[in-house]
């Protein structure tokens, strides 16, 4: 069953619930404060740091999991077989290092650099750094790694970084939710803002002007040592015991 604060969580952002309407003022308000911040880098009263590489940002408009990462693993593997050197930032979000930035290895401490960066230092095989300050991320890489292009994990929001493409991933069951923005419903920024994104890439799903991203399962292998592996039908007909610690849940257990 999930828990209390999901469901409730999920009720007010995708659907017409009541507290979501009484929320709306501060929609607003969130909204306002996200249209002046952009401004203010877009006019450099903030000041962006700008790579001598290119940055790809893959990110989302909405709270919540929508497959970025493994969508930053299948670009990492794209990127090698037409010649780049990729390396990947992240925030580390979780992770409470005394200092940063980190580097990340597949037998890192998850809790010093979140588990999601392990993940993908497992998956991608390539150099990864973190820090809550992208730039830094960046600036650690570009002096101790041979790299030519960065993906960043999420940050779409991260304006204090500058991107050369926008990545955004929706989740194609979920959409925006009821398309209001925070605390209202789900959405980080306007709808309108992916207008200005390069790249839309849906999960589940996908319309005319959209790329549709669909996941492939595989066997199952054991946490302690991913070397011994069986089917998922091996365990057809038997009791089994699922546990998920994704943005969006539901859809691995409708999948599983």
């Amino acid at each position: 069953m999930a828990p209390i604060n999901v469901m409730k969580i999920d009720k007010i952002w995708y659907a017409n619930h009541p507290i979501s309407f009484a929320l709306i003022p501060l929609s607003w308000l969130f909204c306002a404060i996200v249209a002046l911040r952009r401004l203010a880098y877009k006019y450099r009263l903030l000041k962006s740091y700008h790579p001598p590489i290119p940055i790809i940002i893959v990110g989302n408009i909405t709270v919540g999991g929508t497959g970025k990462t493994p969508l930053v693993i299948w670009l990492v593997q794209f990127l090698k077989k037409q010649g780049f050197k990729p390396a990947i930032i992240s925030r580390g979000y979780g992770g409470r290092a005394q200092s940063w930035p980190q580097p990340v290895y597949p037998d890192s401490e998850p809790q010093l650099v979140g588990d999601e960066p392990i993940l993908l230092a497992r998956q991608a095989g390539c150099p990864i750094v973190v820090a809550p300050r992208r730039s830094q991320a960046v600036q650690r890489l570009l002096k101790n790694e041979d790299c030519n292009i960065i993906i960043s994990d999420d940050g779409l929001q991260h304006y204090a970084l500058h991107r050369d493409i926008e990545i955004a991933v929706i989740d194609g069951i979920r959409r925006y939710g009821n398309q209001r923005c925070l605390p209202a419903g789900p959405l980080r920024e306007p709808v309108k803002r992916l207008e200005k994104i390069d790249l839309i890439v849906i999960k589940d799903g996908g319309l005319h002007d959209e790329f549709c991203m669909q996941y492939d399962t595989k066997a199952l292998r054991r946490v302690v040592d991913d070397t011994i592996s069986q089917s998922l039908s091996s365990l057809q007909g038997n009791t089994v015991h699922a546990i998920a610690g994704i943005g969006h849940p539901a859809r691995f257990f409708s999948t599983l």
